[in-house]
């Protein structure tokens, strides 16, 4: 046999068993394996095994014969990776793409790849235990994202393969005919075409991987991910077949670790799977119904990560029976609404949940902040949800989300006219006169100028802050909004500005650059949000040296310190200001008291912004944390199934 020439990584001796005969390889080399980092692989022996599925989907034994023959066809299987307690953790594999093309699915992108280098080389003491993490989700930055969920399963992942977790991400490859279909092109198909029984039928997808910065990054590829608009809906509404597509999406990903040779083998069934949102939900609740009862992920365990609770994946308990699931599991999902929240008199009111089966079955719940960990227990936080997320408080923790500290720096930023840092902030200055001009405003170093960047929504407060501008417009300040929404407050955006023309500027849309540069140029960021999971514009605004102004709430108290000038013997403490309850009075006396001090007390003001800007928020700080989390979630039996 040639010998096999692989891009370097962490030398194992693997010992080739087939039929009577025995063939030895040494110095096989593996690549796309960020958990080699860690240095404590030991070499293993291996005995060649083939997969095989029954017809209705169920899991069979790995056996040989016509499969073993079948298998090696696409490629040499050195069998299965066990750990100390005997739990299959993975399935080497040499395809023949690896041998004959020596193709290495590798690509590198500069911003990733600085992210992971830095936590790789921190100070933060590497973790005594490495998994198998699997993220399951709808966005991941930056080949998806319309909110926080893309930003934190872009980062978070890479924190965590820096560390020396091996790491995947699974994720829809969406296309929607435009230029951010090139975000995907150095994504390979791994010719591993999976069928999926779901909504009365065979589906099957297909898996595209892209290995970059210490993470594989897997994209289902199904006809239903390829149309235009958002992942979730267009100028219309949400797409209608949302739980049909996400779905496919869960039951791809139970699938992904046991099938994918990623980096020359799989990931085995000893994983941890992170599902994020509902959408993710019903990971945890088909390894408990239709993979551990066949003896398979018995060693996996499951987090779901709960970004926002508002959103839960709510349908007519008829559409139980497309999920894939065995009848014995719809307790697990149902839910029955109040009567006042019916439909009408004879509606039973009765449906599925796919966030509450998550929360029902996962041995671990995360949410993305401590604040919103307990207000998610609370009837005005729950959602109806309240009764169960308590009755579980004692496996629910909060992380606070981390920043893409080379993204968002602005000694670096390549959107900002003038870069500063702590140590010299002359460059804000600039920054704030060059958006001043650019927005058409006086251009006046002493006026404070207040930013607003986010959704035009209810939940974002938008209608507090548009109620308060008018009283707000009489004070020698200036305002600036950036963001889209609901027609109202879009429409009355432009009403103010055409009112208040050297006060207020609206635009109406959003802009990466344009958002880099109010977060630099202001001196306030206002964020009334009536609940707020985590928030990261406030992180954001801390790190380029901007007093944050939020509502108390959630995300916003656990990362907002309120500014107190007598602490600290006189030196004062806090990074900005948190207000309460959410009302036009309340907001405005706070947005006053922070103007105050910007024109009276300089040299507070200057503590208050080097303040912001020295806190730790990084991605590494919130991997810690994820690894505690990781530790507990393996202390116990798995929690369902």
């Amino acid at each position: 046999m040639e010998a096999l020439h692989i891009a370097p990584g962490r030398n194992l001796a693997v010992k080739l068993v087939q039929n009577s005969g025995v063939d030895c390889f040494s110095g096989v080399r593996q690549v796309g394996f960020a958990s080699l980092l860690s240095g404590k692989r030991k070499d293993r022996s291996f005995c060649v095994r083939a997969r095989s599925y029954k017809e209705e989907g169920e899991i069979a034994s790995r056996g040989s014969g016509n499969a073993q023959d079948k298998e090696t066809e696409q490629g040499i299987f050195l069998g299965a990776e066990r750990d100390g307690t005997g739990s299959v953790v993975g399935f080497h594999l040499l395809p023949h793409s690896a041998i004959s093309d020596e193709r290495v699915l590798e690509t590198q992108e500069v911003e990733a790849d600085k992210l992971f280098e830095e936590i790789k080389s921190s100070d933060t003491t590497s973790p005594t235990t490495t998994y198998n993490v699997v993220f399951v989700t709808s966005e991941a930055a930056p080949y998806s994202k319309t909110g926080g969920l893309g930003d934190v399963c872009g980062s978070l992942p890479i924190a965590l393969a820096a560390r020396g977790h091996r790491v995947m991400v699974v994720s829809p490859r969406y296309l929607v005919g435009g230029l951010s279909d090139k975000k995907f092109v150095n994504a390979v198909d791994v010719e591993r075409p999976t069928k999926i029984h779901c909504f009365g039928g065979v589906q099957e997808v297909g898996f595209l991987h892209e290995y970059r910065a210490g993470v594989d990054w897997v994209f289902v590829d199904h006809p239903s991910y390829h149309r235009p608009g958002t992942p979730y809906g267009d100028s219309f509404g949400a797409f209608g077949d949302n739980q049909f597509r996400f779905t496919l999406l869960c039951h791809a990903a139970c699938e992904a670790p046991l099938v994918l040779p990623l980096g020359g083998y799989t990931y085995g069934e000893k994983c941890l799977f992170i599902a994020n949102d509902w959408h993710a939900g019903l990971v945890p609740v088909l390894l408990a119904a239709n993979y551990r009862p066949h003896g398979v992920y018995k060693d996996a365990r499951s987090i779901i990560v709960i970004h926002n609770l508002a959103h839960q994946g709510v349908e007519p308990a008829v559409t139980y029976k497309n999920l894939g699931l065995p009848p014995g599991w719809y307790k697990a999902l149902e839910w029955v609404f109040p009567t006042w929240a019916r439909t009408h008199a004879l509606d039973p009111g009765e449906a599925v949940n796919v966030l509450k089966s998550a929360i029902v079955t996962a041995d671990r719940i995360v949410t993305v902040s401590q604040g919103y960990s307990w207000e998610i227990t609370t009837p005005e936080g729950g959602y109806g949800l309240q009764e169960l997320l308590r009755s579980r408080k004692s496996v629910l923790t909060g992380i606070t989300n981390g920043v893409d500290i080379n993204e968002w720096n602005p000694s670096t930023d390549p959107h900002l006219p003038s870069f500063y840092s702590i140590d010299d902030l002359s460059g804000k200055v600039e920054c704030k006169a060059a958006l001043q001009a650019e927005l058409g405003l006086p251009i006046q170093p002493d006026v404070p100028l207040i930013g607003f960047i986010g959704r035009l929504d209810y939940q974002k407060g938008v209608d507090i802050l548009l109620s308060a501008a008018p009283d707000l417009m009489h004070d020698d300040v200036q305002l600036v909004m950036l963001g889209s929404g609901e027609k109202q407050y879009e429409d009355w955006m432009r009403q103010l500005e055409s009112t208040y023309k050297d006060k207020y500027r609206g635009w109406v849309g959003f802009n990466v650059p344009i958002s880099h540069r109010i977060t630099a140029g202001c001196d306030i960021l206002l964020m009334p949000s009536r609940f707020e999971p985590c928030g990261l514009n406030q992180l954001y605004a801390m790190r380029y040296g901007t007093v944050p102004v939020v509502h108390c709430t959630g995300g916003l108290r656990d990362t907002v310190q309120t500014f107190d000038p007598y602490a600290q013997e006189g030196t004062g403490e806090g990074t900005g200001w948190a207000f309460s309850p959410l009302t036009k009075d309340s907001l405005l006396t706070t947005l006053r008291i922070a103007v105050s001090t910007f024109r009276e007390h300089k040299t507070s003001w200057e503590g208050l912004m080097k303040r912001g800007m020295e806190k730790n928020m990084s991605w590494d700080n919130a991997a810690v944390q994820y690894e505690q989390v990781f530790d507990w979630a393996f202390i116990d039996p798995p929690y369902a199934g």
